[in-house]
């Protein structure tokens, strides 16, 4: 315990250290939340929903803090409705079970590019005569646009750039643009809008929901994907997912490794040899291209993938390092003393050999996290990675797959690729700060 506190505090004097510490307990805060804020079984149904989950997010919408960044403001989306009261809803009886629905919401435009969509999810419980609906939007200079008017059924969507008529009414080549100018004007035309839907339902029991959904440039706080996806999921799910396949597998990759080690230096003999014989083939295996099979031909769980991973990294340059440590102590005079006293080979192993390497295993445990957390994401960036689950790495190879970077959607690779930087550089620093904290000839250096 003296040494591991005198560790420790030898360790603040390296400010490296002490950043790399900030953003690893920062990282494991986020995992954290994430794990109790979206439980495992939430994120999944998220991350494979499909348009009926995400239909109220913009498809390949960049992050809104750009607006921030730019002198050009993007439009935000937003989503309105009449059940939570966001829109205001009228309701006027009438006689013969005829009811008039007055249906409004306004809105501020202030920005400098067109939205993508608008459309509207419009909803009765009629029994046999179809409500008919009206709509109109109210533009900043006092114009009334007549939209549409139109009778529907359960479960109607309404989208204005697909309605030809509409389409034609205005004259223009594409219908959002023209609904947000001026006539003989290209610029948005900003100030606030106001929708109208005017409803009409014939039974006395009939009612009519609307929710409105404005599909802008931007979305959120990491932006979308092509299938309207939040970003933010797969980042925020993708931080415990890396730490734990690179804690794991550091962890079991570490403990195996030395364990073998002082089991084959200490009964030596035919033990050892194997031992020895089975590193030398393993160095010459090619790692990564035996996981890309086992992901092709086998199974692309992160579990089987994570086994085959310690697997192939047990038997490495550290079993000849930790080897010629433990030959060393093992010859030791209070290992003689131990044997003097009759303790047995287990108790000799596991409490006075490999003690003696955790000085050695923490530094070169912590530096190796990195490695295995790349390791995950460049597998799920050649479509390799667990089918299921969210993370980085398969944020890249949707990104890859789309076209982002050809189509400026730098945003949608960026945000993991610096998540993986961090992390890598995190635990780099902090591991090279043990080194030489455990390692006095590095400090002398």
């Amino acid at each position: 315990m003296n040494t591991f506190r005198s560790a420790i505090q030898k360790l603040t004097l390296y400010p490296s250290a002490i950043a790399g510490l900030f953003a690893i307990f920062l990282l494991v805060a986020v995992a954290i939340y994430t794990m109790i804020t979206i439980p495992y079984s939430e994120a999944i149904h998220l991350w494979r929903g499909g348009e009926e989950v995400w239909y109220q997010n913009p498809r390949f919408a960049a992050p809104a803090w750009i607006n921030y960044l730019s002198t050009k403001k993007y439009s935000e989306s937003f989503s309105v409705n009449t059940t939570d009261g966001s829109m205001i809803k009228t309701v006027t009886p009438g006689s013969d079970g005829v009811t008039t629905y007055d249906i409004s919401y306004e809105f501020d435009y202030q920005y400098d590019y067109f939205p993508q969509e608008m459309l509207l999810y419009m909803n009765s419980n009629f029994k046999t005569k179809q409500p008919f609906v009206s709509i109109e939007l109210v533009t900043p200079d006092n114009r009334t646009i007549r939209i549409g008017n139109f009778t529907f059924s359960d479960n109607f969507t309404y989208r204005f750039s697909q309605d030809e008529k509409l389409l034609a009414k205005l004259r223009a080549p594409e219908v959002i643009p023209a609904l947000f100018t001026m006539p003989d004007s290209e610029k948005p035309l900003k100030g606030k809008y106001r929708l109208l839907v005017t409803g009409t339902t014939f039974e006395p029991d009939s009612d009519i929901s609307v929710e409105f959904v404005s599909h802008g440039q931007v979305f959120g706080l990491a932006g979308t994907d092509h299938a309207r996806r939040d970003l933010m999921l797969p980042l925020l799910w993708g931080t415990p997912v890396a730490l734990a396949f690179g804690l794991i597998a550091s962890m079991g990759t570490a403990t195996l490794t030395m364990v073998i080690s002082a089991v084959g230096a200490w009964y030596s003999g035919w033990l050892d040899e194997l031992i020895q014989r089975i590193t030398e083939v393993n160095l010459v295996l090619p790692f990564y291209a035996i996981l890309i099979m086992i992901g092709t031909f086998y199974s692309r769980s992160i579990w089987v993938i994570l086994g085959a991973a310690i697997l192939l990294s047990i038997f490495t340059n550290s079993i000849k390092g930790y080897r010629a440590v433990f030959l060393q102590v093992k010859e030791s005079m209070y290992i003689e003393a131990a044997r003097a006293y009759g303790a047995n080979n287990s108790r000799i192993i596991f409490l006075y050999l490999i003690p003696r390497m955790i000085p050695l295993l923490i530094p070169s445990l912590v530096q190796s996290i990195p490695a295995f957390v790349f390791l995950e994401a460049s597998l799920a960036v050649i479509g390799l990675g667990d089918p299921v689950l969210p993370t980085w790495g398969k944020i890249i190879q949707d990104a890859n797959s789309n076209g982002a970077l050809y189509k400026g959607y730098y945003y949608w690779v960026l945000e993991p690729a610096t998540l993986l930087m961090i992390t890598g550089l995190a635990f780099a620093v902090l591991g090279f700060a043990l080194d030489r904290v455990f390692n006095p000839r590095l400090r002398d250096a």
